[in-house]
């Protein structure tokens, strides 16, 4: 579901949510049934909430603006972890590995 127009679209919307809490975007992979974000920023933000903004954001603006015939676009569960000792790098090749980039 998320290819084409909507792949784009998702892609922007993740970036306008990501600057106006002043995120930085490290990597964004998104798949056709997922997607990857490993982002830096305030360490008073807490992930949780981060991710309902995103979620809740580009669900609704999505929604608005394509005919998916569904109630919600995302389901509730996440995965939420900090870099700790693993490199940015590492994470990057990762999300990379992914997207099959």
């Amino acid at each position: 579901m998320l290819e084409g127009e909507v792949h784009t679209r998702l892609k922007e919307l993740i970036e306008e949510k990501a600057d106006e809490h002043g995120l930085e975007i490290l990597e964004l992979a998104i798949r056709p049934d997922h997607v990857h974000l490993f982002i830096t920023g305030d360490p008073t933000l807490a992930p949780n909430k981060i991710m309902q903004q995103v979620k809740g954001y580009s669900s609704r603006r999505l929604r608005d603006e394509f005919d998916f015939g569904l109630p919600s676009l995302w389901t509730r569960s996440y995965f939420v972890s900090s870099a700790g000792d693993v490199s940015s790098e590492v994470i990057e090749e990762y999300i990379d590995a992914q997207a099959g980039e």
